[in-house]
């Protein structure tokens, strides 16, 4: 017998990086994040100054879990850099690879940064109102490129899990979103990049 499982309303705020509705909520703050940029005299530095504050957050609905549900949530990036690069998510393959993701602009300025497994590198810039469509098989985080809290939208299905381990093991992602000479953006290669294995 199949089990109904009511729908769930859910208010987004993203002014203030809430889910209202949600029933997870995981943070990661600037200690958390070494090893993720290459200046790590910079990080050094700037862990020893930060205020104690989450850099990102996520708030998520998980309400039908296994095959068939989606897990909705809004991830939230405060705005900075460390050495030139700009903050940035951890990042994540799926665990189980062919599941897409999709990603909802809501405030902010950012680039989704994504990787194929087969060598692929692509920046798409997103603010309020784009949409990203990640297909399987494609490693991806998020970037602040602007000056405000970044925040977005995403689904995903709730059997996909997440590899977080992935980019660490590959020596980060091919690309690196650095500050260009005019305050913008620009993409360049990572040298320590050695190639994304299973």
């Amino acid at each position: 017998m199949t089990t109904v499982v009511p729908p769930v309303l859910m208010h987004l705020r993203p002014e203030t990086g809430e889910l209202i509705g949600s029933n997870g909520r995981y943070e990661k703050f600037i200690g958390d994040l070494a090893g993720l940029y290459r200046d790590a005299q910079a990080f050094d530095s700037r862990r020893d100054a930060h205020d104690g504050s989450p850099v990102y957050w996520v708030e998520s609905s998980d309400t039908q879990g296994g095959e068939g549900g989606l897990i909705t949530g809004i991830s939230v990036l405060e705005p900075g850099t460390i050495g030139d690069e700009y903050y940035m998510t951890r990042g994540h393959l799926h665990q189980k690879s062919d599941r897409a993701e999709l990603y909802l602009g809501l405030s902010g300025k950012g680039v989704m940064l994504l990787d194929s497994l087969d060598g692929q590198s692509v920046a798409l810039e997103i603010g309020p109102g784009d949409a990203v469509y990640v297909p399987g098989h494609w490693v991806h985080r998020s970037v602040n490129v602007g000056t405000e809290r970044m925040s977005t939208l995403f689904s995903y299905a709730c059997d996909a899990g997440q590899d977080y381990g992935i980019i660490e093991r590959a020596g980060g992602m091919k690309s690196l979103i650095v500050v260009d000479g005019d305050g913008g953006w620009v993409s360049r290669p990572n040298p320590d990049h050695t190639g994304y294995s299973l």
